[in-house]
């Protein structure tokens, strides 16, 4: 690597959440934390959080990550097509499946969501519906280290009990520092 090249991240973080609404005043910051964290970023490819926190990272970031998006296929009669709306305009790294379910079938075989989980050194879990519930319950069955974030704490009222909260963006730094100082240490 030559001196001018930013090093290139060796962590990468999820982050799940709404399919639908951006929740931009908890995605937005998060996602420059990440990119300032020189983290890789993986969402599921889609709008709503994800299309929030993408964007985020990529205009903060410094070239040091990634933004990687796992993408569903249009259904279990058309697995070569992505799901339509996916990927999202900042995905960097598009990663196409044969994967057709998610929301409720989230944590079916069938689900693209085991990808999103197992890849991650960590995972951010932004408020969200039976999608980004099933992704929670993912990290817990996979032991993947999860916080859920909303400055809303109401919004995380659905996650399990079992994970941890965080209201203020410190909190998640905190969080995700320690992940990765672990990690580092372990690999």
């Amino acid at each position: 690597m030559s001196p001018t090249q930013p090093a290139l991240a060796t962590h990468t973080i999820g982050v799940i959440g709404s399919g639908t609404r951006e929740h931009d005043e908890d995605a937005r910051p998060l996602g420059e934390l990440l990119a300032d964290l020189g983290v890789n970023l993986l969402t599921g490819g889609g709008e709503g959080v994800m299309k929030a926190v993408s964007r985020a990272f990529v205009r903060r970031s410094s070239g040091r990550g990634i933004c990687i998006g796992i993408i569903p296929c249009a259904s279990e009669a058309d697995r070569a097509a992505p799901r339509p709306g996916y990927p999202n305009e900042f995905v960097q790294l598009a990663i196409h499946t044969h994967l057709p379910f998610s929301g409720a079938e989230g944590t079916h075989d069938l689900s693209r969501n085991h990808i999103n989980v197992l890849t991650c050194s960590a995972i951010v879990a932004l408020p969200g519906d039976d999608g980004t519930l099933s992704e929670a319950a993912l990290a817990i069955r996979y032991a993947k280290p999860i916080v859920a974030f909303s400055r809303t704490p109401a919004l995380l009222e659905r996650f399990p009990k079992t994970i941890l909260r965080a209201a203020v963006l410190a909190e998640v730094e905190t969080f995700l520092r320690a992940r990765i100082r672990t990690s580092t240490h372990h690999s």
